[in-house]
């Protein structure tokens, strides 16, 4: 006791300490709900909000950007859902570059960069995972969140035992009440998650889109991978789809969609609506089991020691080699995608036209870099 009254100040400085280092937690909290700054092309009209659909959502979380691209003719409308599930980058960032890159001359084009925005604002735990990944681009870099699976649990919480979908009545695993592509078509008294796909069913409905491009990334050595995934009515387009980009040097497996799946983007929007429902898969070795340390380098190079290993023991489902599948490789894929979707979706559809220039060729992203395409530009409000 006399040791304490005679060095009060060690006390006082054990406090400051403390007081710096839940500062610096509370900095870094905080910055994680503050999206990073977007700049839409030109062809941008409406940049609305996914509560100016659903107005409970507005003040949470679950409420995220909605941005509506016209073209100068009319036509059909598609809609590009990112950040279904943050921490799979790829398709986030495939749906920035579009964004940020595309002429819309026929019909219109509504893209949603952060489908999940409560994911963004949390981490998966236990993953190690970096909180943010840096991009390079010819004006330094920008820096972007790498998000979560699933829901932040200040969001939606506690899990239950068994989470049973909504209507189907399916049995899943507790975590997966969180996850938004177990969650379609939802309901608007469901819990939050829910909430956040009836907006965004809410949204199809609303503005009669016809076609829906939901952009995910898996693991090398799971069965679905490299792929584009389609609802029955959506399977002529994904089908004419798959052997432009085939003939084009772009190897993607076609996958219909299990009616006994249920929550899933393709086959609850295809259910549920009138548009035509895909999902595509690129392989991302972060979102795999045989990976070693995470760091945000690899999920820019997808260069992993321990996959190359797997690969030369034949355990993957796609080539890998010490290039790795880098991220500029991943949205190269999805954004040749998205050409040949809206391409084949106008052939057959010639009364219907959908026509977006600006967006650039597998090739052009590989040659210039992911980075030439994603140089901060001055935003249009």
């Amino acid at each position: 006791m006399s040791g304490q009254t005679r060095h009060p100040w060690r006390a006082v400085f054990l406090l400051l300490i403390i007081a710096a280092v839940c500062a610096a937690a509370a900095r870094d909290f905080l910055a994680a709900r503050v999206d990073e700054p977007l700049y839409p092309a030109a062809s941008l009209t409406k940049h609305w909000r996914l509560s100016d659909y659903v107005p409970p959502l507005r003040n949470t979380s679950a409420d995220t950007d909605v941005y509506i691209l016209d073209g100068r003719d009319p036509g059909a409308t598609a809609l590009i859902l990112g950040g279904t599930h943050p921490n799979e980058p790829a398709g986030f960032l495939a749906a920035c570059l579009i964004l940020e890159n595309v002429r819309v001359q026929k019909g219109r084009l509504i893209i949603v960069p952060r489908a999940n925005h409560s994911a963004f604002t949390c981490t998966d735990p236990g993953e190690g995972n970096p909180c943010v990944y840096a991009i390079k681009t010819p004006l330094g870099e920008r820096r972007f969140r790498l998000g979560s699976r699933y829901t932040n649990p200040l969001d939606q919480w506690p899990d239950p035992e068994i989470y049973l979908h909504y209507p189907s009545g399916q049995e899943l695993s507790g975590g997966e009440t969180r996850n938004l592509n177990r969650s379609f078509p939802g309901r608007v008294d469901g819990n939050f998650t829910e909430r956040t796909a009836r907006g965004l069913l809410s949204l199809i409905q609303t503005e009669k889109v016809d076609l829906v491009i939901d952009l995910h990334e898996a693991s090398p050595e799971y069965p679905v991978i490299n792929a584009i995934v389609m609802h029955e009515r959506a399977t002529d387009v994904a089908a004419t789809a798959n052997l432009q980009l085939q003939a084009s040097g772009l190897e993607f497996a076609l996958e219909p969609s299990p009616k006994n799946l249920r929550g899933l983007t393709h086959r609850e929007i295809g259910d549920a609506t009138s548009a035509q429902a895909v999902l595509m898969e690129s392989a991302n070795i972060m979102q795999g089991r045989l990976r070693g340390r995470t760091s945000a380098e690899k999920i820019i190079s997808g260069q992993d020691a321990c996959y190359l290993s797997a690969a030369r023991a034949g355990l993957l489902r796609v080539p890998y080699d010490s290039m790795g599948i880098s991220i500029g490789v991943r949205v190269g894929r999805h954004v040749a995608g998205v050409r040949a979707l809206s391409e084949t979706f106008t052939s057959l559809n010639p009364d219907r036209a959908l026509v977006l220039d600006g967006i650039p060729a597998y090739e052009k992203v590989q040659e210039r870099g992911l980075g030439f395409f994603l140089e901060p530009k001055k935003k249009i409000e």
